[in-house]
């Protein structure tokens, strides 16, 4: 049986704890499912009530995102849906279905994709309800998950 020599001993068990003690390693995958789904249904749930200060406070300052019309930026989302939550539009009712959740091997990044059903009311009062995909990629920084990239699109109607 081979024996570390006397330097080799302490880095290794270094090296060892290092690992043990890294805090993505601590958390696990399914923890952070678990949390990274709490996002997701608590930033919904803020969509639903309109609650903008809660809502826009589950982005990132960096975030990127795809609509349909093209790449957003947050601070142009943030006045653009503002303004339109200000006109007397609103959402009506919010529901996540489909939610399936991937998380990188560290426990770091995470992806959660799922069809969003939004019943909404213009400012003139015409209600209509769209079935949109969603893709949200967060990260967790400093302790917290964020969402850092955003894909919304129209979903296609089931053949």
């Amino acid at each position: 049986m081979m024996r570390l020599s006397g330097w080799i001993r302490p880095l290794a068990l270094a090296a060892l704890l290092a690992t043990a003690a890294s805090p993505a390693r601590a958390q696990g995958p399914a923890a952070a499912e678990a949390e990274v789904r709490k996002v997701i249904a608590d930033y919904n749930a803020a969509y639903e009530k309109n609650d903008l200060d809660t809502y826009f406070k589950a982005f990132a300052p960096d975030l990127t995102q795809w609509f349909p019309s093209g790449r957003v930026d947050l601070p142009t989302y943030r006045a653009d849906w503002t303004k339109t939550i200000q006109s007397g539009a609103k959402n009506e009712k919010v529901e996540v279905r489909d939610l399936r959740v991937q998380v990188s091997p560290l426990a770091d990044a995470a992806i959660a994709t799922y069809i969003l059903r939004v019943t909404f009311r213009s400012a003139k009062g015409v209600v209509s309800t769209e079935d949109n995909q969603e893709t949200d990629v967060l990260f967790k920084r400093n302790g917290a998950w964020t969402i850092v990239h955003v894909n919304y699109a129209p979903a296609r109607a089931p053949k």
